[in-house]
């Protein structure tokens, strides 16, 4: 049986406590985490502690803390077992001081609240030593079906593009709701056509899913839809993609 540590309380934390719990090859030995307050999550089904100085013996420490944090937690402890961070756009020697190091990069997004399952998230993997990197396979192997090895600049880039596709995307919502809101319109209107716009890519690439007036050169149109945008800042924003988009399309 595999034993495993985590150090942290935030979303990654709960998650991965969630699928690494439910599976019966691996001990569960304790979470750690700055306050009582934040281990309540956790306190009626594993230990908890405060203690970084007071770490029983396990296989793997996994660190699901912030990114600007994850020096300073490994820092802190001092074992000799396998020590992992979570973070995609973090280097492996962020944990330098440990000799046995790695990373376990689950690569998707995490709400407050909100259980996702294990199974189809890609983990993205590296290790300084090849065992470590074995071990860290099989863990991952039992609660992801899609486990992958990735160096510390291949995940920069893979957490770059992530930035593109969910973070930016989600500001592209943020606009839209925006705009109807202003214009006493429901939101809720345009979910049949993001999820749709999702869905397509599972079998056509993004530039052959690519519609609108920017694809099409359709001027008219475009020209229409600046008029109505009162805002500078969404004015400047739809140029901009529209542009990129027209552009793309003329290559």
């Amino acid at each position: 049986m595999m034993s495993v540590i985590i150090l942290g309380t935030g979303n990654v934390a709960q998650n991965l406590f969630e699928a690494l719990l439910l599976n019966p090859e691996i001990n569960m030995l304790k979470v750690v985490g700055r306050t009582h307050d934040s281990l309540s999550y956790f306190m009626e089904r594993t230990k908890v502690s405060t203690d970084y100085n007071d770490l029983p013996k396990a296989d793997i420490y996994i660190l699901a803390v912030k990114d600007d944090a994850i020096k300073e937690v490994s820092d802190k402890i001092n074992v000799s077992g396998l020590v992992v961070h979570t973070s995609g756009s973090v280097p492996i020697d962020a944990l330098q001081k440990h000799e046995r190091r790695g990373v376990f990069y689950p690569l998707q997004t995490f709400t407050a609240g909100k259980t996702i399952d294990f199974e189809y998230i890609p983990l993205c993997l590296e290790a300084k030593e090849d065992k470590d990197l074995q071990l860290l396979k099989s863990l991952g192997n039992k609660i992801s079906s899609n486990v992958q090895e990735i160096d510390s600049e291949k995940r920069k880039i893979l957490h770059v593009a992530a930035v593109f596709v969910n973070n930016f995307t989600n500001y592209m919502y943020t606009i839209g709701e925006a705009i109807c809101e202003e214009n006493q319109l429901d939101f809720s209107i345009l979910q049949p056509l993001i999820t749709e716009t999702a869905l397509k890519i599972e079998h056509l690439s993004p530039l052959e899913a690519q519609t609108g007036p920017a694809k099409r050169n359709d001027l008219e149109t475009l020209h229409a839809h600046l008029q109505l945008l009162k805002n500078e800042k969404q004015r400047a924003i739809y140029k901009l993609l529209s542009n990129a988009i027209k552009a793309e399309n003329e290559i």
